[in-house]
């Protein structure tokens, strides 16, 4: 089963920035896909990379300030965020799926990491 494993959240002020790594067991077969979830909301899907790294996908809220990318070398899976908003506010999670469309385009995905906490102060 594969397994994912998110690191680099924490507090922010507004306008700085902050880059979030995702750990996979293995990776090269998955899209995977950055995903966010405030307190009583559903996930919000971010963006999402290819298992070749050809397609990548940005939601509108964050294309322009977030880069997705990916090492499957080192098995780990990239989101730099830039010009952080306190509506940037969530736990951030990283997740696969076979189907880069139906992660991002529909949010089903197949394994999803435990989460990182971003806060972004004003």
């Amino acid at each position: 089963q594969l397994q994912l494993q998110e690191s680099g959240g924490g507090t922010v002020q507004s306008g700085g920035s902050l880059t979030l790594s995702c750990a996979a067991s293995e990776l090269d077969v998955y899209a995977i896909g950055w995903f966010r979830q405030a307190p009583g909301k559903g996930p919000d899907g971010l963006s999402c990379i290819s298992a070749d790294t050809t397609r990548t996908y940005y939601a509108d809220s964050v294309r322009g300030r977030f880069t997705i990318s990916r090492d499957n070398a080192q098995k780990t899976v990239y989101l730099q965020m830039n010009n952080l908003k306190p509506e940037d506010t969530a736990d951030y999670f990283c997740a696969a799926g076979l189907l880069l469309n139906r992660l991002c385009g529909d949010n089903m995905y197949d394994y999803r990491g435990q989460g990182t906490q971003v806060t972004v102060s004003s």
